[in-house]
């Protein structure tokens, strides 16, 4: 859940509507380090209301009152995570706009590109019309899974299935040729019996990489470029920039980039978006997906270049990661052991280990960044969090 970095945002005179509660000593942690009084920027908190959009948990909860109050100040804007129906509903509701359109009616212009670049098969639609390299795959309907499944097996040893709608690699499945009776139980529980999947040939990856992107109104530009972490195809980390063995990608990406922010501006759409692709083990790129939202790096980076900005470091390097500890700490204890061992983010020097994400509720599973002023520092930093904070294996 991506509330609680949010508030890396804040600046004076803002409210960060929050699905999730945020300890008051995080919020302390985030007011000192950016520098922004915790009475200078409000924080709402909506209670679980199950699985609605979280404009209706705050009709739910009773607090549209409360943040109408924060919305009718002037020049205020909603900056949802990803662009939806919900959000530009939830707008209207309180008479503003949606960052950084001009009205609501310039957001919904965008809202059918957004939605269609937001899933698997809409992004295959788009990367050939702008030129990318991808894998060799298909898109069908649940019903057709199977009989695909089998095709592409004929051609390849093993082929990724995925949903059109997922992130963070949720609801991935690496089928062989041995696996192929099984596919119906393997995917019995993602995607719903008449879903969309896309299919495509198992590329052996060296690197999963990502570039990251911005529409604005006077053109398209690259933000920052980096390696993901995964676990089973699951995002648990980034590093930025490109890690010397897939850092020869870096003008392909930029250029994939540059195009398929081209078409999002014919559909009307201003904003961050990414671009993910896996790096071949013989160094060749393949596209993979987009991400027409602000992504899990989105705030990273920007929290990175904030509190790096009255240091000498001018383009820090940084990981995020998220991993887990031997022990259990609250969010102090594991503050203090950082300190301990000189490992806390120093905004005079601008490096060390900044948590991003308030403490997890289980004790154990930790998300940090490491900022450092070059590639090297970031790993040294690692190197030191291992004792510091009882990691287990990565």
């Amino acid at each position: 859940m991506q509330a609680p970095r949010e508030a890396w945002l804040l600046r004076p005179g803002d409210v960060l509507v929050s699905p999730a509660p945020l300890s008051r000593e995080f919020r302390r942690y985030v007011s000192a380090l950016t520098g922004v009084p915790s009475e200078q920027a409000a924080i709402i908190e909506v209670p679980p209301a199950g699985s609605v959009p979280l404009a209706e948990a705050v009709v739910r909860a009773g607090l549209l009152g409360e943040v109408r109050v924060h919305a009718g100040r002037p020049g205020a804007a909603l900056l949802p995570t990803a662009m939806d129906a919900s959000a530009l509903a939830f707008a209207r509701q309180l008479g503003i706009t949606v960052h950084p359109y001009n009205t609501v009616d310039d957001a919904a212009v965008a809202l059918p590109i957004t939605m269609l670049l937001n899933t698997k098969a809409g992004f295959r639609q788009a990367a050939v019309r702008v030129g990318m390299r991808l894998p060799q795959g298909e898109v069908c309907r649940r019903p057709e899974l199977e009989e695909v499944v089998n095709r592409l097996l004929q051609q390849h040893e093993r082929v990724v299935v995925r949903p059109d709608r997922s992130a963070g690699g949720h609801g991935l499945r690496f089928l062989s040729r041995k696996d192929a009776r099984g596919v119906a139980l393997a995917l019995e529980s993602v995607g719903g019996p008449d879903g969309t999947w896309v299919v495509e040939e198992y590329v052996p990856a060296a690197e999963s990489v990502s570039i990251q992107m911005e529409n604005t109104a006077s053109g398209t530009r690259a933000l920052f470029s980096g390696a993901m972490r995964t676990e089973q195809g699951s995002f648990t980390g980034y590093v930025s920039p490109l890690p010397p063995s897939c850092a020869h990608v870096a003008r392909e990406l930029e250029a994939w980039g540059m195009r398929l922010g081209r078409h999002l501006a014919e559909g009307g759409y201003l904003g961050p978006f990414g671009v993910d692709a896996l790096v071949s083990k013989a160094g060749v790129v393949y596209a993979s997906e987009s991400n027409v939202r602000r992504t899990a790096t989105t705030t990273p980076h920007t929290m990175v270049y904030r509190l790096t900005a009255a240091s000498g470091v001018s383009r820090p390097a940084w990981a995020v990661s998220k991993r887990r500890t031997r022990m259990s700490f609250g969010f102090e204890e594991a503050l203090d052991r950082l300190r301990g061992h000189r490992l806390a983010f120093d905004p005079a020097r601008g490096e060390g280990v900044v948590l991003y994400a308030d403490a997890p509720t289980d004790g154990h599973s930790w998300r940090y960044a490491v900022i450092a002023a070059h590639e090297g520092g970031v790993q040294e930093c690692e190197a030191g969090l291992e004792q510091a904070m009882g990691l287990d294996e990565a």
